[in-house]
């Protein structure tokens, strides 16, 4: 399952999202997850930022052995899922490629929505959501199970509507104090925590 996050200058907002996911994925399904990112006006080469790289490390993720890249068509080949940092960025990525208009969503919003699947699911657990199998092979097992989850979390968006439209972004602490980088965290760390909560709920036994 390949999931791509997007953000502006790719060193601070989405190579945060793109190692706490994959750590998290990584324990939840060995195997079943690469997760990569991109900034649409990235600084091609550039690390990911000090501060950035600290809240990787605190929520145990690993922030070495990165280098921002741009955005491209080629890049969204083969992408099963684009979480972007913003609505603008979601804006972008459909621009480069329209074929992934159902499977890109702003991180917070898709995580509101697998929200709202795991509050039904803990709700009628005998009505919940089977994780698909298939003869046995776990990794390809979860793999139909995100493939198919867009359209599932799609299908509950009415139910996930923030208050005001600005919650569906994460701010962008790019050249700015420490405080920012703490908003930063604040907004993005509870909807990786919903990714990663759904990934476990729904691991293939």
């Amino acid at each position: 399952m390949r999931i791509l996050t997007v953000c502006t200058g790719n060193i601070c907002r989405s190579p945060v999202a793109e190692r706490l996911l994959q750590a998290g994925l990584d324990q939840a399904v060995p195997g079943g997850f690469v997760v990569t990112s991109a900034g649409t006006r990235a600084l091609v080469g550039e690390p990911i930022q000090p501060p950035s790289a600290d809240i990787v490390r605190t929520f145990g993720g690993n922030a070495e052995g990165f280098a921002a890249r741009q955005l491209t068509s080629k890049i969204l080949r083969g992408v099963d899922l684009v979480l972007t940092m913003t609505s603008g960025h979601r804006g972008e990525v459909l621009q480069l490629d329209a074929s992934l208009l159902k499977r890109t969503f702003t991180i917070r919003e898709f995580a509101r929505m697998l929200d709202v699947l795991d509050d039904r699911a803990a709700a009628a657990p005998d009505r919940a959501e089977e994780t698909a199998h298939d003869g046995g092979d776990r990794l390809a097992a979860n793999a139909a199970f995100w493939r198919g989850l867009p359209a599932r979390a799609a299908a509950v968006r009415h139910l996930s509507l923030p208050a005001d439209s600005s919650e569906n972004d994460i701010i962008d602490p790019y050249r700015r104090g420490l405080e920012v980088y703490h908003q930063m965290e604040d907004e993005l760390a509870p909807a990786i925590v919903s990714i990663l909560r759904h990934a476990r709920l729904n691991a293939p036994a």
